[in-house]
């Protein structure tokens, strides 16, 4: 290990590279888009992509000052106070350890890494150079989780019996619309619905809930290959599916508090809610398709009446923030982390928490057995 230590960071303005520059970091809803809602806070200096002229062409489009072909040049020739991890899955590791080395603060897309010894790396390195250390997915900062978690811990639907959790779409390059990037890689080893989007699922409930303590799972391949629908330039690709596309696990709170999660490429559609909780004296649905953010089920919600609440005392919950920054919004927990000096809600340690439970969910998939969880946040 380096002795290299944080580049003294100054609060009014944070120095950001970008690291990868595919989808993640330049479609609409994706972070370079929606930076100029921080202009006042970040200047993105460098952005890093090993295809140069990718790097190169959203350097130019969103006014970058400088292009690199690798992170390593990066490091070496802009002066960052943070990097930006937006490469693929199986690249966050080595990646995020690269820029903690030099002394650089880290946000890095989801998951933390695809191992727990790497995830303790990480969490272990950043510490002993008192560097801050950002992981995806923003979740836990929209205000219907935040808003889900206060009225579950303050008691308002009773104590909580179990609750579904949607965390599925149809898989990359599976829906009408043009894909503008290769998605074979998601359907290969090391990558995969359950680290993709089962990630989502997981850190919603267990960040109302809290850390969880056992899994058991069930898991497949529905197809050996899918094909890329649309009029992209992918599409018609046959892509061959070499890790589980279908995932579902329950997940063991203690105190006979379950959940049941899916993490799968065989979602096509849904009316249901994003999260329901279910309590001994009320439910709550987070995010329905086509209503308010937020509905409570609440037994005696009147003298002899139960009821949903929703939209009269619960109105739709609006974030102003959420709604401009979408993914650009990791990058301002960065910056209101340091500024408060306080510890990040996107914090690593929940993020390895996480990582534990979609490791346990292929190990209890492919053994047949409940597996311990040892980690919390």
């Amino acid at each position: 290990m380096t002795d290299t230590v944080p580049t003294p960071v100054d609060h009014a303005r944070l120095r950001l590279g970008v690291l990868g520059a595919g989808g993640i970091a330049t479609i609409p809803e994706g972070v370079l888009p929606n930076m100029h809602h921080l202009a006042g806070e970040v200047e993105i200096v460098a952005i890093a992509d090993s295809f140069h002229e990718r790097a190169i062409e959203a350097a130019a489009r969103f006014g970058i000052p400088a292009a690199y072909s690798s992170l390593t040049e990066m490091l070496a020739s802009a002066e960052l106070d943070a990097v930006a991890n937006l490469t693929p899955i199986p690249a966050h590791a080595a990646t995020s350890l690269e820029i903690l080395e030099a002394g650089k603060h880290l946000v890095v897309e989801k998951p933390i890494a695809t191992t727990l010894a790497d995830a303790d790396r990480i969490i272990e390195l950043a510490a002993s150079k008192g560097l801050t250390v950002v992981v995806a997915p923003p979740d836990m900062l929209y205000s219907p989780y935040v808003e889900a978690k206060r009225l579950v811990h303050e008691g308002v639907i009773g104590k909580v019996a179990f609750a579904r959790v949607r965390s599925s779409h149809g898989g990359p390059g599976g829906g009408p619309q043009g894909w503008p990037f290769d998605p074979s890689w998601f359907y290969q080893e090391g990558s995969g619905p359950l680290l993709d989007m089962g990630v989502y699922g997981i850190h919603e409930i267990t960040g109302i809930l809290g850390p969880a303590k056992r899994v058991s799972a069930f898991a497949g391949t529905t197809e050996e290959t899918r094909t890329v629908r649309g009029d992209g330039p992918f599409s018609g690709t046959v892509m061959p599916v070499t890790t589980p596309d279908n995932n579902l696990f329950m997940l063991d709170f203690g105190d006979a508090t379950f959940a049941v999660i899916d993490g799968t490429y065989n979602v096509l559609a849904s009316r249901s809610p994003k999260v329901e909780i279910f309590g001994r004296k009320g439910v709550i649905n987070v995010i329905t398709p086509g209503g308010p953010d937020l509905e409570i089920y609440r037994t005696d919600v009147a003298p002899g009446v139960d009821g949903w609440i929703a939209p009269n005392l619960y109105p739709q919950l609006q974030d102003e923030r959420r709604a401009k920054l979408r993914r650009a919004l990791l990058i301002a927990q960065l910056v209101d982390s340091l500024r408060s000096e306080t510890r990040p809600t996107l914090s690593a340690e929940h993020a390895r928490h996480a990582l534990e439970i979609m490791l346990a969910v292929a190990e209890s998939a492919k053994t047949g057995r409940v597996v311990e969880l040892t980690t919390t946040f």
